[in-house]
Order: C-alpha cells, then structure tokens, then sequence
C-alpha cells in the first residue's frame, strides 16, 4: 500500500506513529479509511432512504413512529455491526484488532439493546396514542394503557438485562468465574433469588397486574384509607395522586397482597350520600320535592337516583338521608355538597322551626315554682 501513498502523508505517518513498523501504520490506515468509508455509507443511507422508508409508512402510525424514534439507534447499530466485518478483517494485519473488535462487540451489543427498547416503547406509545383516555367512557382505554405501559416496562427489563449479560459473557474472566462457579449454581441461585426478591416480586406483581388489571390508570382507589387516583404505573411502584394533590408511592406488590377499594373498577358511576338531621315535625314530602328540582337543575347529576330516606332517628332528631348519583366520583362529590347545601337552605326558608332542637319538660319546675310562690301571697292577702 506505501508504493500508493503520496509522500507527504507517508511523511504524516511516520510522524504521528513513530514507534510503529511501516506495516502495522499502513494497516492502522486502512482501517481507518474503511471506518470513514462506513460512517459516510451510513450517514448517506440515512439521508436517502429514512425519508423514502416514512414516506412509505406514513399511513402505518406504528411504522411512523418506529421508525421516528429508532432513527438514531438504528444507525448506530447499523455502524457498529459493520464495524464488526472490519476488524474482523483486519485480524490477520493489524494486532490491536483483536481488542478493537471486542470492543465493537460490546458497542453493537449495547447498540441493539438500545434499537429493541426504543422499538418497544415506539410500540407502546403508538398503542397508547390510538386509545386516547380524555374521553367520558374511558374504561377500555384505561384498561389498555395500564397493560401496554406495564408490559412495555417489563419488556423493556428483560431486553436490557439480556443485552447486560451477553455484554457480560464476552468478558473471559466471567466466563472463567461461572465455569468453576457452575458446580454451586444452586445454592448461588437460591442466595440471588432471596437477595433479588422484591426487584423479582415487583417484577411479578407489574406481570400480573397488567394481565388481571385489578387497578389501571386514572383509578378512583382508597389506598391506606387516602382517597386518590392512580396517576403512574412503573416497573416497580404505583403513584397515587391524593385529592390534595399529595403523593403516595406504593409498591406493586402491595396492591397483590392487600385489599383496598377501587371506585371504578367496572365503571365510573357512583352513588353518593347526603346526611342532614332535623326536627321530626318537618314534612318529608316538601323535601324530597326539593331535593328532586335541585338535582334537575344540577350539571353533576347524571339522572339515575335521587332518593329521600329517614334512615335513623333518636330522642332529638331524625336523620334524612338523600342519594344521588353521577358519573365519576369528582362529580359524586360537588353534587353531594352541592345537594347538601340546597337542602339546608331549604330548612332554613320554609321551616325555620324545624331544625333539630333540644326538648326539655318545665311542667315539674312551674309547679314548684307555684307552690314557693303561694305562702307569700297568702301573707300579702292578710
């Protein structure tokens, strides 16, 4: 190759790798030669067939955005597995081939690991993207986003703790340690599986969770008597958005190990409760007549029940109880403060008096009072 070379870049490599034999520099310079020859294909193909590939998948939204958000790993992949073919070429000339082609390995490795989660979750926010939860009936879509984002999460673990250990095996030292380590795989099993337990149990429970779905995305749930909905789903942990906009981080596996309410497991629909106590002399027929034109005239009712009951009563006052109904919790409450309010008011205006009251006998008194009054007037008359 040197008859080829013009002298002053025979001249440049003798500068800049003087401690090298003329073969091993002319062998560095067509590996890299070939190495930018690659990097130019790559970035060429790219430039010319990326927009001729969406052009073609601009109808597909999962190719779309395949092939929108695995662009880059998908060159550096591409760049690297050709660089492979390279050094692998190159093992008979230059020496340094064999390190520079383990490390190529180990960047292709990390490189396809990278191209498999990028297509996953590419996957994963397409599905999600189709299902949009901004809807009224947003149950199937709920449903399907709890599963896709936690299967893509699981998927995503495996994929890199594949990629880790095919990194890990072409090392031949951790080749050599699982060799002699290979006669106590068990019990080095049953010692990683105690130590690894939560991260496996967690692992499970996302499993699970995403297949029988006992809580999805946007969930009304009561979780350590906090009222709040699930706002993140994770690998390892459920983020509970608590009506005071508060946080509660909690473990996967909880949610297999303990029970707790879900408001809107079948259906968003509630019903909701409204308690007011008054006199027992106030006409029941007037108030349910109110409570019905107030939830008429109220946004939040969704039309399915409005019932007055007197659900308990003791020696001051009875208990009315109205319920009503909406179509998501949110609404169950404002309507019920709302019906709640109404109602008081109504008492207020039409029976002032029969708001509850303490009730006291003063006949005994009176007459006591008579008789310590008699002596004196029956003095005055004398």
């Amino acid at each position: 190759m040197s008859d080829y070379l013009p002298d002053w870049l025979h001249r440049q490599l003798m500068l800049a790798l003087p401690w090298l034999p003329d073969s091993q520099r002319y062998a560095w310079l067509d590996v890299l030669l070939q190495v930018i020859v690659v990097l130019l294909v790559v970035m060429i193909g790219d430039r010319l067939g990326m927009p001729v590939l969406q052009r073609l998948a601009r109808h597909f939204p999962f190719s779309r955005r395949l092939l929108r958000q695995c662009r880059q790993s998908l060159r550096v992949a591409i760049f690297f597995l050709l660089l492979q073919i390279i050094f692998r070429d190159s093992e008979s000339t230059l020496r340094i081939a064999p390190l520079l082609l383990h490390i190529s390995a180990l960047l292709t490795i990390a490189s396809l690991t990278w191209l498999s989660t990028r297509a996953v979750q590419s996957i994963a926010d397409t599905i999600v993207e189709l299902n949009p939860i901004d809807r009224v009936d947003n149950l199937a879509a709920r449903r399907i986003h709890t599963q896709t984002r936690v299967l893509a999460r699981s998927v995503n673990v495996l994929i890199i703790l594949i990629g880790t250990g095919m990194a890990l095996m072409t090392l031949p030292l951790l080749r050599q340690i699982g060799t002699s380590l290979l006669a106590s795989a068990g019990v080095a099993g049953l010692v990683v599986g105690f130590a690894a337990k939560p991260v496996l149990g967690n692992l499970l429970a996302g499993m699970q969770l995403a297949i029988s779905q006992p809580i999805r995305l946007d969930d009304v749930v009561i979780v350590e008597n906090e009222w709040g909905q699930i706002e993140e789903i994770t690998g390892t942990y459920v983020v509970v958005r608590i009506w005071d906009q508060r946080r509660l981080i909690v473990p996967l596996q909880w949610f297999i190990e303990h029970p707790f309410q879900n408001w809107t497991r079948s259906s968003a629909d509630l019903l909701g409760a409204v308690t007011i106590w008054v006199d027992y002399r106030l006409p029941l027929a007037p108030l349910r007549a109110e409570a019905q034109r107030l939830c008429s005239n109220l946004e939040e009712w969704d039309g399915r029940v409005c019932v007055v009951q007197v659900t308990d009563a003791n020696e001051r006052a009875m208990q009315v109880r109205v319920l009503v109904s909406a179509s998501d919790a949110g609404r169950t409450f404002d309507l019920r403060c709302k019906v709640r309010e109404g109602l008081l008011d109504f008492v207020q205006r039409a029976h002032p008096d029969c708001l509850p009251r303490l009730r006291a006998d003063t006949a005994g008194e009176d007459l006591a009072a008579q008789k310590a009054a008699a002596p004196a007037y029956q003095s005055r008359k004398s």
